[in-house]
């Protein structure tokens, strides 16, 4: 059976902040099924109020002082609900959890994945390896090529080109061979559509020679190649898999694409099967599977740096001071390094490594950003695993880096487990073809569709997003978010769909949003999503009050329409029906 996932409880920031520390049973108003949701201090557990054993409800448990245990009304079985272990009897269940999506205004919703645990369907008990048998090969930042037995599998391969428009850039320089390894490939797994993984250059590349590869992605609500039509790029063999369900590759080897648990919609991870050897690949998930895995896998892979979001690096005003943005993003990182560095504790995978993390706001345009934007470093993280337990390995890849997984599993100090680059190679880039990719994105600043102010309100009538009170203000600029030359300067009013001259007189929450108008421009006339502005770095925000709207940012980063603005007839309806023109 396909995994799946649903929203069980929203509860908005007044509700999340009148949760108190401790224990929470809280009611659904839509079904009246009812949760338990343990707060400690900022973060949050929860679960269903019902026992594994025998489907009893859970009461307080009046013995407990410290408030981290319920008591199953049926057979007395007591789940210590800050662990999601029972302890009474002890040893004996782990209580099935549920993903927990929170939001910057302070709201959660409680979100149920169903399998909780799929890749315990047909187990397998793990053969021995000959030496060479299976070979990890980094490539560049989520980029591994995986050789299993005779096959040969690649995770998104991000191996020219920028990211986000502009804004992202390779940090290592890929193996010279990158062009045949990708194409030697016999299957690519993408796990979602943000283009450090979902690379469209790369991609080109591909389809030049190979356009039949087979790609394998999830069944996401967003499909992942929703853009693929329009983009240029001719591959013949994408296949959408469902979530929890083993895709057979040969008799020994197999795979599973799991969902996020906070972000299903989008977001996925993998579980490579060879010989029930198990190579977990959770990418970029907020929750991965909700946060139930596997424990034990031969090798666990996870994103580690952080500073993949415009925030707080983008935003001006008001607390917003480079000491607060440094104070923020130190903390920030540090919680981030402590939880990967606990998670790979409590999963006890044999190795682990930390990747998709090694990019760079190269361009000199977005040096401020990558001043800013301050990220963990690998070997820190690998350093704080092995000091929490020192019987995991670990390992920070090179480009070209080869693991023999058969030799580290016999013995981790075998020196010929892992085979380095040969000295003087070329790990780090120093030239990027900048002016090619943005010659291509400023390209848009000259279509005939801006010519017309009515654009404005073609595209948001497109968007499709209205019925929110918020006032956004929308500033065309140039690279260094001064006013464009006869830039646009206009007001989004969203809870009528209206296009006022000046901020209405109501109360109303407000946004000042700065793009730089070549990439506005580009995202605009192609219809495609606000990450290229917001992941990229390509635009500055100020709001008042200085709150997340979640509703307003959700929607242009993951649900505009999947079929681009038709600027044909935008044009015939401004020209009077006389002009239909494919440079738009």
């Amino acid at each position: 059976m396909a995994q799946t996932s649903k929203t069980v409880l929203t509860l908005d920031h007044n509700a999340a902040s009148a949760l108190k520390e401790g224990i929470n049973f809280v009611r659904s108003k839509e079904d009246g099924r009812c949760y338990i949701i343990y707060k400690d201090k900022q973060s949050f557990r929860a679960c269903k109020n019902q026992c594994k054993h025998q489907g009893g409800i859970f009461m307080k448990d009046i013995e407990d002082l410290a408030e981290r245990t319920v008591r199953c009304t049926k057979h007395n079985w007591k789940l210590n609900v800050a662990t999601m272990k029972y302890v009474n009897p002890p040893d004996s269940f782990t209580q099935e959890e549920l993903a927990i999506e929170t939001n910057e205004s302070g709201g959660i919703q409680l979100i149920e994945l169903s399998p909780p645990e799929p890749w315990l369907s047909d187990p397998r008990t793990p053969e021995e390896l000959e030496y060479g048998e299976v070979l990890i090969t980094y490539l560049t930042h989520a980029c591994m090529e995986l050789k299993l037995g005779s096959k040969r599998m690649l995770f998104d391969p991000w191996l020219t080109g920028p990211a986000f428009a502009r804004g992202w850039w390779l940090l290592h320089e890929p193996p010279a061979n990158y062009l045949e390894t990708l194409c030697n490939a016999d299957l690519i797994y993408i796990s979602h559509m943000h283009s450090d993984h979902l690379s469209y250059p790369t991609l080109k590349k591909l389809s030049d020679k190979r356009p039949d590869l087979p790609i394998y992605v999830g069944d996401t609500s967003r499909p992942v190649f929703w853009y693929l039509d329009r983009s240029g790029v001719k591959l013949t063999n994408v296949n959408v898999v469902p979530f929890g369900v083993w895709q057979k590759v040969d008799e020994n080897l197999r795979f599973m694409i799991l969902m996020d648990g906070v972000h299903p919609e989008m977001d996925t991870c993998i579980i490579v099967d060879y010989k029930g050897h198990l190579i977990l690949n959770t990418v970029d998930c907020t929750r991965p599977n909700g946060g139930i895995l596997p424990r034990n896998v031969d090798v666990l892979m996870s994103d580690f740096a952080g500073g993949a979001s415009g925030f707080p690096m983008t935003f001006t005003g008001g607390k917003y001071t480079e000491e607060w943005k440094a104070e923020f993003i130190k903390n920030e990182r540090k919680k981030l390094l402590n939880y990967k560095a606990q998670l790979v504790k409590h999963l006890q995978p044999k190795l682990y490594c930390p990747f998709a993390g090694y990019f760079v706001e190269a361009h000199p345009s977005d040096r401020y950003i990558k001043e800013t934007n301050i990220k963990n470093s690998p070997d820190e993280l690998n350093r704080l695993i092995r000091k929490l337990d020192a019987s995991i390995n670990t390992w920070t890849p090179k480009p070209g880096a080869v693991l023999d997984l058969s030799r580290i599993l016999k013995d981790s100090s075998d020196s010929k487990a892992i085979f380095d680059p040969p000295a003087g190679t070329k790990l780090y880039k120093d030239s990027w073809e900048f002016q090619l990719y943005l010659d291509e994105i400023n390209s848009a600043i000259k279509a005939k569709i801006f010519q017309h102010k009515e654009w404005i309100h073609f595209y948001f009538q497109w968007a499709g997003f209205n019925n929110y009170d918020l006032v956004v203000r929308v500033i065309e600029t140039d690279e260094d978010f001064n006013a464009f030359p006869d830039g646009y300067d206009f007001y989004v009013d969203f809870l009528d769909l209206s296009f006022p001259s000046r901020r209405p007189e109501r109360e109303h929450p407000y946004e000042e949003i700065k793009n730089r108008a070549g990439v506005m421009r580009h995202v605009v006339k192609n219809g495609l999503l606000w990450d290229d502005l917001y992941i990229g770095f390509q635009n500055r925000l100020s709001r008042d009050p200085d709150i997340y709207h979640h509703r307003f940012w959700n929607h242009f980063q993951t649900n505009l329409p999947l079929t681009p603005p038709d600027w044909d007839l935008f044009l015939q309806r401004v020209n009077g029906g006389k002009e239909n023109n494919n440079e738009n």
